[in-house]
This record gives C-alpha cells, structure tokens and sequence, in this order.
C-alpha cells in the first residue's frame, strides 16, 4: 500500500508539472499573439491613416527589413530583384559603383572599395562615410534603400558625400559602370611574387591556382617568397576562403564557426599540399580586409604559415546564412560566428598584424646637391666612371620608387631578409 501511494504522489507531481510547463508555454503563446495583433493594429492605421496611399507590399517589406536590421548591419531582407542581383554579384559581376558597404550611426560605411572600379579610381578610401546620396540625406534610410539609390544605369553620374576622418565633408561625382571583379592578380617583384585577392567570389580558389601557376612559371622556379595582399579585400564565400588558406596549409584547423545551438559548430581542416612549398610568406592586411580575407589571415596567422603585415583589420566575424522565402525574395540572417585556429573570435575586435606598418608616403630627404668628394676641386677620378646617364637614370628609379606602395616595399624587404638570414644560417 505504501509503494502504491508513493507512484500516486510521482504521478501527481508529474502531472502538475505538466500542467506548469502548459501553462507557461500558453503564456508566451498569448504574449506572442499580443505583439502581433498590436503590429496588425499598428499596419492598419498606417494603411488607412497615413497622409500617403502607400502600396501594402511596400508596408510589408520596411516591416520585415525593420526586424532584421535592428539584429546587427549584415541581416536584411532582399526581394526578389535584390536576391537575384546578389546571385549575380557572387559569380564576380555586376553593375554599380565598386564599393562594398555597411550601415554604422545611420550612414553608410566603405568597408572597401574593389581594385579597378569608379569607386576607386575617384579616391574612395576603406573607413569613409556616406552622408548624402544626390544631395539627399542617408540618415533615416535603410541599408537596402541606400544601396538602391547608388545603383542605376551604366555611365549614369551619382553625387555623394563623404565625411573621412580629419577633413571636412566633400561632394565626389562618380559614373556607374558595369563592376567585373578579376578576384586574383600577380606581379612580379625581383625574386619575390606578388599575389593579390580582391574579392572571394565562386572562383577565386579556381583563379588563385591558375594565377600562382603562371607566377611560378614566369619567375622560372626562383621564387623566394611571396607576398600575398588581401588589403581592401571585404571578403565574400565562405567555402572559397576556406579553400584559399587550405592552399598554403598542410594540416590542421582553418577556421570554425559557432552558432547559438552547440549541435550547429561546424570545423574545416586543411588537407595535405601547399603549392608555394614553404616558402616565406607576407600577408598585407589593413582596415578593409574583412570578413573571408579576416579568416584567412587568421589561419596563416594561427599557424605560423605567414608573417601579417600591416594595420588592423575590419573585424566582421559573423556568418550570414542566405535563407529563401516564399516571395521568391530570401532573408540574410547571421547565424553564427567566426573563430580562427586558437579558437579566437574575430567578431568587433578584428585581426592585429604581427608588423604594424601603416600605409605611408616616402620623402627623400637627401638631395642631389650636397657637396661630395666628388665636388672638391682636385678630386681623385675613379676607373670607370659612370657616365652622367647611368646617374640620371639612377635618379630617375629612385624618384620612381618614392611613389610606389610603401606597405608592399616593406614586406618585400622582409622576405628578402628572411632569405639574407637563413643564408648566412646555412653558411655558418
């Protein structure tokens, strides 16, 4: 009788603790259809009241981008023009300006603008404001709406004005233009290669092999090192940095993302073969590289495969997911975080170079005036004298190389350093 009044007493508890449980998850119900009839309330008198007839569809979408940009600035919705023009932009063209962008204090923020396109050759620079579109305030506007604005018809003009740290407010005129994005390009420099990604699109990995190829080819074998540029790269596919860092790497984490279930962490691991061999690599990264060129500096980093050379980088560490929706449009939604190698999130705090090297201008401070052996009266000659030619041309490359990329003089001398020791290493 005891054991049979004991199972009574589980069963009640059990029972109330059902009933509990009920009740609670009816009162989120109840709260939930509280806060949506207080938005059909809310849609109605706008619908029936507001000044202006305004189109329901239009209602509809401000609501539903209203919702997912008070989230963080990478999740909106895109209709079905929208969710088309972005399947467009990721194989690597597509019409506008040239820049890669975000909403920051209500204005428009340049992550980057793209190698090449009318963005960057009128002067835009990573870290500028957005302030007015044609003369029109970008305060109060949406992300989606102001990207709208700056899109139009090839070789159409667009006025904007920039407010960059330091000076005052300015109006640039830049033409629209067809963007075709070459994601992977290569130079040459001494015996030091030069790689640079812009964009990760769906063939930047294809173009990377094809690119370092004919690098490897050109240079005959002698390549000491190689100088790899992700600066003003805003990032793009997930799978395709991936597969960029994989390339340089042998083994081990690449990067991990985590979202809010602990069953969703997902890892990716480099497989074995690197194709520049080991030799020394400089990643140059500064306040524009972000997101996907954030995760690959991150694991070159992480894993001692590359020396980041540089400034600070952007510090997008989120993972938009691209989720279709029933009006043939889709939703950008964030749904997890980036985290490199050590297990270090990227997100809001960016990734630090391991040589802080902010871009600069060089000043010859020598002059060509100054009184040498060469100007006293009497002077021993040398033999073979250089002709006044070898010296004027001699002048003229140092005048040349005054203007050139004061970040990418830096990380070629370091590799060529690099090389210097590890020289006198094995003749010692």
């Amino acid at each position: 009788m005891f054991k049979n009044l004991k199972f009574s007493i589980i069963i009640l508890l059990v029972f109330k603790l059902n009933l509990f449980f009920i009740g609670f998850l009816n009162a989120n119900q109840q709260d939930v259809y509280k806060q949506l009839n207080l938005f059909g309330e809310v849609y109605e008198r706008v619908r029936s009241e507001y000044v202006e007839e305004i189109k329901d569809k239009d209602l509809i979408e401000a609501a539903i981008n209203g919702m997912l940009q008070s989230l963080d600035p990478h999740s909106s919705y895109l209709n079905s023009d929208s969710f088309e023009e972005m399947k467009v932009q990721t194989k690597g063209e597509f019409g506008g300006l040239g820049i890669e962008v975000t909403m920051e204090n209500g204005l428009v923020k340049v992550v980057s603008p793209i190698d090449e396109t009318p963005a960057a050759k009128a002067g835009i620079q990573s870290g500028d404001y957005i302030s007015h579109i044609d003369q029109e305030a970008v305060m109060g506007l949406t992300l989606s709406e102001a990207v709208d604005k700056m899109r139009g018809p090839v070789n159409t003009p667009i006025l904007i004005t920039v407010i960059r740290k330091g000076e005052e407010p300015f109006d640039v005129e830049i033409v629209r233009d067809i963007i075709k994005i070459t994601s992977v390009k290569i130079k040459v420099h001494d015996e030091v290669g030069y790689l640079r990604i812009t964009s990760f699109t769906q063939k930047t990995y294809k173009n990377l092999i094809k690119e370092f190829s004919k690098l490897e080819e050109e240079m005959s074998g002698n390549m000491k090192g190689l100088v790899l540029d992700l600066r003003n790269n805003p990032g793009g596919l997930l799978d395709q940095a991936v597969s960029v860092s994989d390339a340089f790497l042998e083994r081990g984490e690449i990067v991990s993302t985590r979202g809010r279930e602990t069953n969703t962490e997902q890892r990716f691991n480099a497989s074995k073969g690197d194709i520049t061999k080991g030799i020394p690599i400089v990643v140059l990264i500064n306040g524009g590289s972000a997101s996907a060129s954030e995760i690959v500096a991150g694991a070159l980093q992480d894993h001692k495969r590359g020396i980041l050379l540089g400034t600070s980088t952007f510090g997008k560490g989120s993972v938009q997911t691209i989720i279709p929706v029933s009006s043939k449009g889709a939703i950008r939604l964030t749904t997890a975080r980036y985290y490199t190698p050590s297990g270090k999130s990227i997100q809001a705090t960016g990734i630090e170079p391991d040589i802080y090297v902010p871009q600069s201008k060089l000043e010859v401070l020598e002059s060509n005036n100054e009184r040498k052996e060469s100007s006293l009266r009497g002077h021993l000659d040398k033999k073979n004298t250089e002709s006044k030619e070898t010296i004027e041309k001699e002048t003229e490359k140092t005048d040349k190389s005054v203007e050139e990329d004061y970040q990418l003089n830096r990380a070629i001398d370091l590799i060529k350093s690099i090389n210097v020791y590890e020289t006198l290493k094995k003749a010692s």
